[in-house]
């Protein structure tokens, strides 16, 4: 039993693939990280975006030019 132990302790065969799945966990935790970063700033321009837009009346600038001239 003592022998299984050593031999299972010096056996590195699966320590490759290992390094592989935490590698790519800490890949696919970035990406999420990276998308909800994206995905905030995103959001916030849109809405930025929009209150512009509906700040705008580009008919009062053309109204005001015909009643002055």
């Amino acid at each position: 039993m003592i022998k299984f132990f050593k031999n299972f302790r010096k056996d590195e065969s699966g320590a490759v693939t290992v390094d592989w799945v935490v590698l790519t966990a800490a890949v696919a935790v970035l990406a999420g990280i990276v998308y909800t970063s994206i995905e905030n700033g995103a959001s916030d321009l849109t809405a930025s975006t929009g209150s512009f837009l509906s700040d705008q009346n580009p008919g009062a600038e053309a109204d005001a030019e015909d009643d002055a001239g």
